[in-house]
């Protein structure tokens, strides 16, 4: 009689602790209370927030991480802008829970939502960022020293990333909203969570 082997499983250990999914509207209490921890309370007062008053993000480009047992741990969206005149998207926030730090759950949300951008037609994305953590996805201040927020910010931070080829030439002057509007009874809800980083307004 042949004893059974006892075959060990194989841990992957390369595998992913969450996935990256569309946002939904379950998440929207869980979102709030992450970009509150990544930005402070003040945050509804920046620049880049300017772009998203009172407008719906960009269709299929607001994602979602979250572990296994459903809890959201980063959340990115991007948004239609006017770039000078150019079509672009603005990307951000970004923020990523603090206790997830080290899992590359920020490279995730990145590399996903500019795949889906490109995907849909989208020429060229924008942000207010890092230099340093942003240059590993493309994004330089290249093509962005001609266009301007509405607010202070730090130039170095305007960073653009050409989706395809040209899309940024020739950009000049303010970057202005243009998504969809929001029905005005639509408002956002704070709440306090872990510190996260690190993010794009």
């Amino acid at each position: 009689m042949t004893a059974k082997r006892n075959t060990p499983v194989a841990l992957i250990r390369n595998a992913a602790p969450f996935a990256i999914r569309a946002e939904r509207a379950s998440d929207v209490v869980a979102r709030e209370a992450l970009l509150d921890a990544c930005f402070g309370e003040n945050r509804h007062a920046r620049t880049c927030q300017r772009l998203r008053d009172g407008r719906a993000p960009a269709q299929g480009l607001s994602l979602a991480a979250v572990r296994q047992d459903g809890r959201l741990v980063g959340t990115v969206r991007l948004w239609h802008v006017s770039a000078g005149g150019r079509s672009a998207l603005m990307l951000g926030p970004l923020a990523v829970d603090d206790d997830c730090r080290g899992l590359g759950v920020g490279a995730a949300l990145m590399q996903r939502a500019l795949a889906v951008a490109k995907a849909r037609g989208h020429g060229a994305v924008i942000l207010l960022g890092d230099a340093p953590y942003y240059a590993r996805y493309g994004f330089t201040a290249a093509r962005t020293g001609e266009l301007s927020l509405p607010g202070a910010f730090e130039r170095e931070r305007l960073l653009g990333l050409e989706l395809v080829e040209g899309a940024l030439d020739g950009a000049w002057g303010m970057i202005t909203p243009t998504g969809a509007p929001l029905p005005k009874s639509k408002a956002t809800r704070k709440r306090k969570a872990p510190l996260a980083v690190p993010h794009a307004a």
